[in-house]
């Protein structure tokens, strides 16, 4: 009887030890299932094609950063990447903030605050917050690895430019239509090289220097984001409307973001390409500038910009344009006056390009046509005054308001 009892005991205790193992094994599971669900969502977005993806997470939120480089329209691509972190990477009842990036530079961010009461299948996109604010949040992320990095890989986009006048009273229409491709690629943190090529498809009273074959934009840029949500970007090379030099532009939004300050300087000189051979006047450079501010009405997607400029002309002048943004394209109209020159306005409207979607093939370089087409109508004529130049090929109305909070919130809203 004292070995039987001695072995009831033992299986007694041995018993005891598997049940609390058991029982700390099942308090590790939710632990083991919730970093699982960050890198999954991690990985799941690296498969759609984002890039700089990461998370990271303490006792107040989970944080993910991710670019937008496989969709052509950012409200689309976020609204994508916020159905999967949905899914399967909100972190139960902890806030959670997506960062997004555009070449690696920290635009907005994304906030979810749960309620109680709250669960997964409940989010829906009106329920994100989007805003400028980083809030703290960044000083983490900066230390995250990333994964599908954006540095060193090329796209090479082919921007189609249609050009028209109407100067000779026997002919509608004077017209310049080249294909010209660029190259561009990032090699550190908000950098990014551009080279582009001018091939002329057709030309009708543009002169003899555009039936060559000749560099448009050539340019190394540097953007970042400086304290206060400052945004800045400085832009060296050659530029169009003949011009070479640097141009340093700043916005900034107020606590109340449907306002911002606009503020631009450029030091250019006069200079074109003849072929592969540029020619430039050391002589004449000098300073243009704008200054400014942009109130936005979300309710419509209407921007309202008010401008005094300094042009290529060294005229000093103001500036009013009117933009209503929609999904696929950008419609504005504008007015300008300025001294020694009778008043002048017009319209402006830029197209998202299909296709909408294009993934990179591993690391090869990947090649499509520009994000957006767009051609500006000039009313009055103007053939001298109100002159100015764009210091990239991809400088447009709708890529100034691609990343704006409000704009971002509508597209989750409709989509």
């Amino acid at each position: 009887m004292r070995y039987k009892s001695f072995d009831i005991r033992k299986c007694l205790t041995t018993k005891t030890i598997a049940l609390c193992a058991a029982f700390f094994l099942f308090c590790l599971l939710p632990l083991k299932g919730f970093c699982q669900t960050g890198e999954s969502t991690v990985n799941t977005l690296v498969e759609m094609g984002f890039e700089n993806v990461g998370w990271t997470e303490d006792g107040n939120e989970r944080i993910y950063v991710l670019q937008n480089s496989t969709y052509r329209l950012q409200g689309v691509g976020i609204s994508k990447a916020i159905d999967v972190i949905q899914r399967m990477g909100l972190p139960g009842e902890k806030p959670c903030r997506v960062i997004v990036l555009d070449n690696n530079v920290p635009q907005i961010s994304l906030y979810y605050q749960p309620t109680k009461g709250d669960t997964v299948p409940e989010v829906e996109h009106r329920d994100w917050d989007v805003s400028y604010d980083l809030g703290d949040s960044w000083k983490s992320v900066q230390k995250v690895k990333t994964k599908n990095r954006s540095l060193f890989k090329v796209d090479i986009l082919v921007y189609p430019q249609l050009s028209l006048k109407n100067l000779i009273i026997t002919q509608i229409y004077q017209v310049l239509f080249d294909l010209s491709p660029a190259v561009e690629v990032s090699f550190w943190k908000g950098m990014k090289l551009s080279a582009q090529v001018k091939i002329p498809v057709y030309n009708d009273g543009y002169g003899n220097i555009e039936d060559k074959i000749h560099p448009g934009h050539v340019t190394i840029s540097q953007s970042l984001r400086l304290p206060y949500n400052i945004f800045g970007r400085l832009t060296v090379g050659t530029f169009n409307a003949s011009r070479y030099g640097a141009d340093l532009s700043f916005t900034r939004p107020f606590k109340d973001e449907r306002f911002t300050l606009l503020a631009r300087v450029g030091y250019t000189g006069i200079g074109y390409w003849n072929g592969f051979k540029y020619r430039y006047d050391n002589s004449g450079k000098f300073l243009t500038w704008t200054v400014g501010g942009s109130f936005y009405w979300p309710q419509y997607n209407t921007q309202f910009n008010l401008k005094a400029e300094k042009y290529l002309m060294k005229e000093k002048g103001v500036k009013a344009e009117m933009i209503r943004h929609f999904r696929y394209c950008s419609i504005g109209f504008y007015m300008m006056k300025a001294e020694n020159a009778r008043a002048n306005g017009g319209f402006r409207f830029q197209v998202a390009l299909p296709p909408y979607k294009y993934k990179r093939h591993k690391n090869w370089p990947r090649v499509n046509t520009s994000p957006n087409f767009g051609i500006a109508y000039n009313s009055g004529n103007e053939r001298y005054y109100y002159k100015q130049y764009r210091a990239e090929a991809g400088d447009n109305i709708m890529q100034e308001n691609s990343f704006n909070p409000y704009f971002i919130k509508s597209e989750l809203l409709n989509f």
